[in-house]
């Protein structure tokens, strides 16, 4: 087996989250519906702050862009964020909307089932005049998702964003993080996640999200590589306990899962990405080499995994040490 001194050091690069963070409230008891769960813990979660604390935990530099209320939630988020060493600087408040929230349900199998309060919440109603342009253009690797192209002005916020990021030479990574509850239609879900699909440098998508996608319910790499567009430097699909494969202009190939006691997938692909992003953000030339970027996916599929044996994402995401620990048992 390869030595674990094969992967890549974490970078120093800032690597900026930009969109929703809220809080999850998760059941006390697994598998059982909202109406029947006899309780509920505080959650903080949104895909973008998953992975901006994901990549601070491995020791990366991170920063979240986004709007939460001035209320109690909102200021807590904004403290978890600090705790675990994300720059804030790029958090807006407001005053009259309330933070986001969502109800989850975890299924005995350890997927979830999402209801979600936000008309509108925070996060919606972040505009591009309160973007901290300056934060943006210095990182090196700028992180998105779809929630925030669902309604206005948020969605012009994004896209802004991801203008002055591209202008600064920044990496443009990008998860749609499908969640359909959250959009007025499956069509109009597909038709605004694809509107912004030809600005990423990297994508990564569940196989989920690759059937919603493409229409098919076949997951294999015809269906993969119809998502390809020419300024794509790398491709992710992540397939759970199946580890996930990877597509580049010069190569492709799957990289095994780590296989453990999952509980709670929340947060797994947001740790996956994390890790990504923290290996490459100071050395891109590994998105063409092959050999590197096989340690690279086998580290984030660790990452990911670890994620899955505890409740919640944010307790869950790992430390390096952690990360090492799983590989060389494994």
């Amino acid at each position: 087996m390869a030595s674990t001194n094969a992967f890549p050091p974490t970078g120093t690069g800032l690597i900026v989250s930009f969109g929703e963070m809220l809080i999850d409230f998760v059941p006390t008891v697994s598998g059982v519906s909202l109406a029947e769960a006899p309780g509920f813990l505080k959650a903080p979660g949104g895909a973008p702050a998953n992975v901006a604390i994901a990549v601070s935990r491995l020791g990366g530099k991170a920063a979240f862009v986004g709007k939460l209320g001035d209320d109690e939630f909102g200021h807590m988020l904004a403290g978890i964020l600090k705790e675990n060493h994300v720059r804030a600087d790029g958090i807006n408040f407001d005053k009259g909307a309330r933070t986001a929230l969502a109800f989850v349900t975890l299924r005995a199998d350890g997927e979830r089932e999402f209801m979600f309060y936000r008309n509108p919440s925070a996060d919606m109603l972040l505009t591009p005049e309160d973007l901290n342009l300056e934060l943006i253009r210095s990182a090196k690797v700028f992180h998105y998702g779809s929630i925030s192209l669902i309604v206005e002005p948020c969605r012009s916020a994004h896209l802004k964003a991801m203008e002055v990021a591209k202008e600064a030479g920044c990496l443009l990574s990008y998860d749609p993080n499908l969640r359909l509850p959250l959009w007025p239609s499956p069509e109009e879900a597909r038709q605004q996640i694809l509107s912004i699909w030809d600005k990423a440098d990297v994508i990564k998508v569940s196989d989920v999200e690759l059937e919603f996608l493409t229409g098919s319910d076949k997951i294999d790499d015809a269906s993969a590589l119809s998502l390809w567009h020419p300024n794509l430097k790398l491709l992710l699909v992540t397939l759970g306990e199946h580890g996930s494969r990877y597509y580049t202009k010069n190569f492709h190939g799957s990289v095994d899962a780590f296989h453990v006691n999952t509980v709670d997938t929340t947060g797994a692909g947001d740790s996956f990405v994390g890790a990504l992003l923290c290996k490459i953000v100071d050395d891109q030339s590994i998105l063409e080499d092959e050999a590197r970027l096989r340690e690279v996916l086998k580290f984030a599929n660790a990452c990911g995994a670890i994620t899955t044996t505890k409740k919640g994402a944010i307790p869950a995401l790992p430390a390096e040490a952690d990360v090492l620990n799983l590989i060389k048992g494994a």
